[in-house]
């Protein structure tokens, strides 16, 4: 194992009614006036809603109403939720529903105290937080991005066309209430999309150095046969309570930065949909679905050694006999297998992309990552984009 250091600040609820159970006492040290961050109108349909605005009016807390937080979220949505925050003097968010809304929390959480740009000055670069954001605390209702358990927060800037991720400690929620049975309202095909965002998170991790065996893969090759046993349950059953918590946690443990401990990491995928996605509003689980194969085929020889044992052990190839390349490409095979079992789009048309859609412009403004085992030049980005077409 290599050296590191480790931290994770945020205390997780976990399991059903632990809303009730537990948000009470938590609003006891929350700040008298707390912000409720929200997307659309699910939350209100599902009953969520109702829930926790009554715990919130009980404790005598006094609401201030942050709606309507889109997928993607946008600087502008950041920004909207700050100036509420200033005005209202907003001591503390809670932020209720999946990645995006947790994102655009823990921006806000960071927007709302900070005197300069926050955009320019920690999200297109990484900068050094010397103050204390709001506080934050999360009830999840869609699981996949596991941002409840980690500082990160994905943010698109939309003049700029760029979106981007940083990952700041400071910003970690005090607390995550992560109720299973608050995910089944979610529509099936997000279910989905939010659990193949998981099992790339781990895909992410895995495919990088070192390549000596070592904890934090162990881990990882756990959590991938997890997370593949439990979407295919849950996709027969949306409703099966084992499927869905253990894609809850395992979502979770994907990014709660402990499977990170003594690795590199790759995320060029990811970098490469977060551009996609920036110019197209695509889904962000649903194009990482597209990415990964084409992705994969192009970079598994390089890094044999890994995308072989992902192989065998995640998804039981049997060796037979077959040189580590071509374990390799099983591998790579057996995962797009599963997308298609699962009924995940394949190919760019399925996003809604043309022929008009600017892929070359997409392609250079892709971040390149050094940590996987590919090393991509943005031509290399182009081929991988056209081989997803």
């Amino acid at each position: 194992m290599r050296s590191f250091v480790f931290e994770n600040s945020t205390k997780v609820y976990f399991g059903t009614g632990c809303v009730e159970e537990h948000l009470p006492a938590l609003l006891e040290g929350f700040g008298r006036t707390v912000m409720l961050a929200y997307g659309g109108g699910s939350v209100k349909r599902s009953g969520v809603y109702g829930r926790i605005t009554a715990i919130l009016q009980k404790a005598g807390k006094e609401v201030v109403e942050f709606s309507g937080i889109m997928s993607n979220p946008t600087y502008a949505k950041v920004l909207e939720g700050a100036a509420l925050a200033k005005e209202r003097q907003v001591e503390a968010i809670l932020a209720v529903g999946g990645g995006s809304v947790m994102d655009c929390a823990k921006a806000v959480s960071m927007a709302a105290v900070y005197q300069g740009d926050v955009w320019e000055d920690f999200w297109l670069r990484r900068g050094q937080v010397d103050f204390t954001p709001l506080p934050l605390g999360v009830v999840v209702t869609m699981s996949g991005t596991g941002s409840e358990c980690n500082g990160g927060a994905v943010v698109t800037h939309e003049a700029q066309k760029i979106k981007t991720d940083r990952d700041y400690p400071q910003c970690n929620p005090r607390f995550a209430l992560m109720d299973p049975t608050l995910t089944y309202t979610v529509p099936r095909d997000q279910m989905l999309y939010g659990g193949f965002d998981a099992l790339s998170h781990v895909m992410e991790i895995y495919f990088s150095g070192p390549d000596e065996e070592n904890v934090s893969d162990d881990i990882s090759e756990a959590l991938m046969r997890g997370i593949v046993r439990d979407l295919r349950a849950a996709a027969k059953n949306p409703e099966d309570y084992g499927a869905r918590s253990n894609l809850m946690w395992e979502a979770a443990m994907a990014e709660n930065r402990i499977i990170k401990l003594g690795k590199e990491l790759d995320f060029q995928a990811h970098m490469m949909e977060h551009q996609l996605s920036a110019y197209t509003d695509c889904c962000h689980g649903a194009g990482l679905a597209v990415l990964h194969p084409p992705y994969y085929r192009a970079i598994c020889e390089k890094g044999a050694v890994k995308f072989a044992r992902f192989a065998v052990r995640v998804w039981g190839v049997s060796p037979g006999g077959r040189c580590e390349e071509e374990l390799a490409r099983a591998g790579v095979e057996a995962l797009a297998d599963f997308i298609r079992e699962l009924g995940l789009p394949t190919t760019l048309r399925q996003l809604g992309m043309t022929e008009q859609t600017p892929l070359e412009e997409i392609a250079s403004s892709v971040i390149l990552t050094s940590g996987g085992y590919g090393r991509l030049t943005r031509d290399d980005v182009l081929a991988v984009f056209r081989a997803c077409f």
